[in-house]
């Protein structure tokens, strides 16, 4: 039996999605428990694998089990032995061929920003970036990214996929009380895209940069935007699949 599990999480604590040795890891401590009750290693398969700091509105992964329960049974009892920075939102009997990855058909993120001044309770969870913000010239720096594009000068250097051409749905700047929030929806990302995004909009904001987005995706030079917002700031916002 396939079980898909929705899943929110503080990534402040932990060291990305991704199982490592010696550190705490969401993956790491999901698989703790499902070894717990099955006697046995079970690994799972996420849709995505957040960075160290990273936090996830929703993340979604699948497991295989010879345990038949009811998605309630297996929400109550993995959501009994989690950590106060796990919750998990949802849990559904799946297709057999269904994969949290593969069936994906896009994400949503968002970078969460705050421009007043420093505020300890937004410790790990906003990126603190105070500076004033131009929104409309976060707007023209934005809105050329959606539709299809190769995205080298928007991609970490360690990338190793050769094809980085990525559709971008929808990118939007919302104002908040004290920030903005930038949204972004995508048929997928590449490593640290999000944040290469968010660092490169707000030099335009802030009027450092001047926009120039077609031009720096045709460059297809990683090298011309060196830096990378905060992991604090970012969130998996939603997954979206066609059928689950």
């Amino acid at each position: 039996m396939r079980v898909a599990v929705n899943i929110s999480y503080n990534g402040r604590n932990f060291s990305g999605f991704q199982y490592q040795h010696d550190y705490r890891t969401v993956q790491g401590t999901l698989e703790k428990q499902l070894k717990r009750m099955h006697k046995d290693f079970v690994r799972i398969h996420a849709s995505s694998r957040t960075d160290a700091g990273v936090h996830a509105l929703e993340q979604y992964f699948h497991f295989d089990t010879p345990i038949d329960l009811e998605p309630d049974k297996w929400k109550f009892i993995l959501n009994r032995a989690m950590p106060e920075d796990i919750l998990i939102n949802d849990v559904t009997i799946a297709a057999d061929d269904f994969h949290s990855r593969f069936d994906a058909t896009g994400k949503t993120y968002r970078y969460k920003v705050y421009t007043s001044v420093k505020n300890p309770f937004y410790d790990g969870l906003k990126t603190h970036y105070p500076y004033e913000l131009d929104i409309s010239l976060m707007k023209e720096a934005m809105a050329p990214f959606i539709g299809t594009h190769d995205f080298t000068t928007f991609s970490s250097a360690k990338t190793e996929i050769k094809n980085k051409v990525r559709t971008i749905k929808t990118f939007e700047v919302i104002e908040t009380d004290d920030g903005f929030d930038f949204v972004i929806t995508g048929t997928g990302f590449l490593y640290n895209m999000v944040r290469i995004l968010a660092a490169y909009v707000l030099e335009c904001g802030r009027g450092i940069r001047t926009p120039d987005t077609l031009n720096m995706i045709a460059a297809k030079d990683r090298t011309i935007i060196p830096k990378t917002a905060p992991a604090e700031g970012l969130y998996l916002e939603k997954v979206w699949y066609e059928k689950l």
